[in-house]
């Protein structure tokens, strides 16, 4: 090889990463962009942007540490070229490189777009794969090849059985492959909950959190208080403390939600993971070692694992698969736009009003509050698809296209018709209030099927059980649904579809509700 230009994305953060270890380090050029076209190309939140442009300019001057030579562009740099695509030019003029590398992205549009840089650069252009995932696209193009049906529990166990996690002479520990059953508790009121970990910002975050004031003020959610983990050694922090403090009781109290504590027994991590400073492995490793060491339960280190081993590799796979199409299904032909309380505005209904504070407050929501609360209502509503998948994937700190579009369309929407789901995850209110303590502090009641007091999951779960009959009906899964739907009396079902229907003409025209 030639003297090298080596490019590092924002969510590359990794050391051990071959477009860093192939480097000559006395020769080679490391370079990484915070560019416009990728802090702007949706409007993400103000502590996304915050997080990611501190942790690349701290893994930066690790890098210098280590003796690479680093181009960094800064974001308020007047030299700054405004794309990666630009910015790659300028420095191969600049430095005299031959030839570019690269790990493959993690984003369909961004891959496109590197697979023309050796014809418009006219240098080669070398896209390596990216190795921090247990497998990889072709793993899952051949496990899915000839499946009618793709399943994360199938996929799961496979990876269980080629990775030797969580199992014992070929079967897995304990004899289960899954305790979700034991996943599934409400959480006392009783109940106390370990503080999360965080960190004071240091002058390079300070730095970071008065640019993002200065050139994002008009961008969603709140700044301050910043105490995000932005280096390696502060998300092994946050990593060890999870384990030690929250992983034990992770397990039964995952679904749970609390009125006013976002954080719970959730670990935090996928911030970590998802930009590199973590590795999937490590995590689940030191997970597993736990189980080990009697300090945490099969079920809670199962659950976890199963998140990262099971679901996070599943998604990704699934993502690179289904592309690009699975950005513009709709298979329920939804239409209606994002009313105006997504976006921070009021709204009676305690548990969006919860979910949505917590996400513009933190960057952050459980995997509940977005499944079973807003995603939930989303799909009741017939929100558009894509506006959906775009306001998940910026308003969330570990939100990248390749995890947020298969959760968002795929699972939340239901858009794709059920290739990764095996039905849609709609629920009425009493779902939420099993789950959450929400509903004793809301504005509708959620016994109430009917009446303007009425809880509004109730009346446009029904509606949308009604309205999906034809693409519905014959689904396994659904068969209760439509039989107890069939029992219920007319004169209820027509009350429940016209409550439905003036809550909704209210939110498209974006009056409080």
């Amino acid at each position: 090889m030639g003297k090298a230009l080596r490019l590092i994305l924002g969510d590359q953060l990794t050391a051990t990463l071959p477009v860093l270890q192939d480097a000559t380090i006395s020769k080679d050029i490391i370079l990484m962009a915070e560019v416009k076209e990728e802090a702007t190309y949706v409007k993400h939140h103000k502590k996304k942007i915050a997080f990611l442009f501190s942790a690349m300019r701290h893994f930066a001057d690790a890098l210098k540490k280590e003796n690479y030579q680093v181009r960094y562009r800064y974001y308020d740099d007047q030299n700054n070229q405004g794309s990666l695509l630009k910015e790659v030019k300028l420095a191969l003029k600049d430095t005299g490189c031959e030839e570019v590398v690269v790990t493959s992205p993690g984003e369909y549009r961004l891959l496109k777009s590197m697979e023309q840089w050796e014809n418009q650069l006219g240098v080669p252009v070398h896209i390596l794969d990216d190795t921090r995932f247990y497998s990889t696209k072709q793993d899952f193009d051949e496990w899915a090849q000839d499946r009618k049906t793709l399943r994360m529990e199938f996929f799961y166990r496979e990876m269980r059985k080629k990775t030797g996690i969580l199992m014992e002479e070929g079967s897995p520990v304990g004899g289960k492959w899954n305790y979700d059953e034991k996943n599934r508790e409400s959480l006392p009121a009783s109940k106390s909950v370990p503080e999360p970990t965080t960190f004071s910002p240091d002058e390079i975050t300070r730095a970071v959190l008065d640019l993002v004031k200065e050139e994002f003020n008009d961008h969603f959610g709140d700044l301050e208080p910043f105490h995000f983990a932005v280096t390696r050694e502060q998300a092994l922090t946050v990593l060890d403390e999870f384990v030690e403090q929250r992983l034990p009781e992770f397990g039964k109290y995952q679904d749970a939600m609390r009125h006013n504590a976002p954080w719970l027994f959730h670990s935090h991590l996928s911030f970590y993971i998802n930009c590199g400073l973590l590795s999937p492995g490590e995590v689940v490793e030191h997970a597993e070692a736990a189980y080990h060491a009697g300090t945490a339960p099969l079920n809670s280190v199962e659950g976890f694992i199963r998140q990262i081993l099971g679901w996070r590799e599943f998604v990704r796979g699934f993502y690179w698969h289904y592309m690009p199409d699975m950005a513009t299904d709709n298979y329920f032909n939804a239409k209606r736009d994002l009313p105006s309380f997504f976006w921070g505005g009021y709204t009676n209904m305690n548990c969006m009003r919860q979910c949505i504070s917590d996400t513009k407050n933190n960057a952050y929501a459980h995997h509940i509050q977005r499944l079973m609360v807003i995603g939930n209502f989303s799909l009741l509503s017939e929100l558009e698809p894509e506006q959906v998948q775009q306001w998940y994937l910026l308003v969330y700190a570990d939100a990248y296209e390749w995890v947020e579009l298969p959760n968002v369309s795929a699972m939340i929407l239901y858009a794709d018709g059920g290739n990764l789901a095996s039905k849609p995850y709609a629920a009425s209110g009493s779902y939420i209030n099993k789950m959450s303590d929400y509903c004793k502090n809301c504005g509708y009641s959620v016994t109430k099927k009917t009446g303007e007091k009425a809880c509004p999951f109730n009346y446009l779960y029904w509606r949308f059980v009604d309205n999906n009959r034809d693409k519905l009906k014959d689904n396994p899964r659904m068969g209760l649904v439509y039989k107890s739907y069939e029992r219920m009396d007319d004169e209820k079902v027509q009350q429940m579809r016209k409550d439905a229907s003036l809550f909704l003409r209210k939110i498209s025209s974006n009056e409080k509700v």
